[in-house]
């Protein structure tokens, strides 16, 4: 390593759409060295997510704790934050620089110049990079897409990643062709609306045909997907179902499990059609989890009851449950019928109790497990199974980025435990 160059942390908030552009990044920088401690960085790049308002509130109070390093470093921002306060934390000289996620590939041109700098970028950009490695990563996160043509009324994604757009069918294959040949076999293809790639390719399902084709390839082993929406769960998808590359978990955004909550949301999904779908695909042996949304405005106490009335019929076995936080600029933000704070987390707290029972008893009816082991800790090795469920694994032996079969293990309350 030459001692000459400067350290570069990557501190990445978000999504996993995120993850990936921070690897772009890191690939990116032929005059600096990447540090995995924020502790030792001259320069601290920070990959904001601005999905709520306490989102930008998280990565304000992360640069402000950065002042307080011995280092002092360089501050840049990037990422999603940049549409919505940057220029605010730039103009407040809380941060040195700026760029948008559409500068990123030119990161080691930018981080070069010495001046500040304020790059925005634009919303139409599609990146070329082909990542040769995963820096710190077991498994191989693969962005398809980018953007999103929904307009859920609390979200304000589309506003800062812009509308859908699809990467080349050609650039993801190389992609994952040239990380399997490095030794990857797990692919998470991530995106801002997976579901959306190809936007209906030839009048056909765009992610099932790439989906296939990905299979095909030598060393590829697993294939999860990040989140998809309900209606884009096409005939073509269910076929691929029971191929053995398809990791068995699916996670499926809902939001929430009432008619009055998603008309609210401008969500597009329906109550009975999304029961209907879930039920068919847990019959398949899935594992399934959804995005809920908790105490979004106009959520009152008996549309609450009759939601969970309706969860307890979702065969749901993992939950990114939130309460809602009012994002600026979004018509939600507006609307009467605010919900208390308090309030809020006492039903996010039931609403996730309820899951986390149905997770325990879902990891009581399975079988053997196919595991990839990712990482150690005091003795002790963790990963994930096919279903997305974690697993503690205690061994002699070195396990970091081994593949796994256990067949016995206990269950215990958020994960399971095992002997290798």
């Amino acid at each position: 390593m030459n001692q000459s160059k400067q350290k570069v942390f990557f501190k990445t908030f978000g999504c996993r759409t995120n993850v990936v552009d921070s690897q772009i990044m890191m690939s990116k920088l032929e005059d600096f060295d990447v540090t995995l401690d924020e502790h030792e960085a001259d320069i601290v790049v920070i990959n904001s997510c601005t999905v709520t308002n306490s989102a930008d509130s998280t990565a304000r109070g992360y640069i402000n704790g950065l002042k307080k390093f011995h280092k002092n470093p360089r501050i840049v921002f990037t990422g999603c934050g940049v549409w919505t306060k940057g220029e605010t934390l730039f103009n407040e000289s809380k941060i040195d620089s700026l760029f948008g996620a559409s500068e990123k590939e030119n990161i080691n041109t930018l981080l070069k110049n010495d001046n500040r700098f304020f790059e925005a970028g634009d919303l139409n950009h599609i990146d070329n990079t082909i990542i040769e490695d995963m820096i710190g990563k077991s498994r191989a996160f693969i962005k398809i897409q980018e953007g999103c043509d929904f307009r859920c009324s609390y979200c304000i994604i589309p506003y800062v990643r812009g509308n859908s757009r699809s990467y080349s069918e050609e650039k993801i294959l190389e992609q994952i062709t040239l990380l399997a040949s490095n030794g990857f076999g797990e692919f998470i293809l991530t995106g801002t609306n997976l579901g959306s790639y190809g936007k209906g390719i030839d009048g056909k399902d765009g992610l099932a045909l790439l989906l296939k084709k990905i299979s095909n390839i030598k060393g590829v082993r697993r294939i999860r997907l990040g989140s998809v929406e309900p209606i884009q769960i096409t005939n073509e998808f269910k076929e691929i179902l029971d191929e053995p590359w398809m990791a068995k978990h699916l996670h499926i955004a809902l939001q929430h499990t009432t008619k009055e909550m998603l008309n609210l949301m401008n969500r597009r999904n329906k109550l009975k059609s999304d029961l209907e779908l879930f039920e068919f695909i847990s019959e398949k042996g899935y594992a399934l989890g959804t995005d809920f949304i908790v105490g979004h405005p106009g959520e009152s106490d008996f549309i609450w009851q009759e939601a969970m009335k309706n969860i307890h019929r979702f065969p749901l076995t993992h939950l990114h449950g939130f309460t809602y936080s009012k994002r600026d600029g979004t018509p939600s933000a507006s609307m009467p019928g605010q919900i208390n704070g308090d309030i809020a987390k006492k039903r996010l707290a039931e609403l996730t109790a309820i899951i986390d029972e149905k997770n325990y008893k879902f990891r009581a009816s399975r079988g053997s497990l196919d595991i990839l082991i990712e990482n150690e800790k005091d003795g002790k090795y963790f990963g994930y199974d096919q279903y997305f469920n974690s697993i503690e694994v205690t061994s002699k032996a070195d396990l970091i980025g081994d593949w796994i079969n256990i067949s016995e293990y206990t269950i215990e309350k958020l994960n399971n435990k095992a002997n290798f």
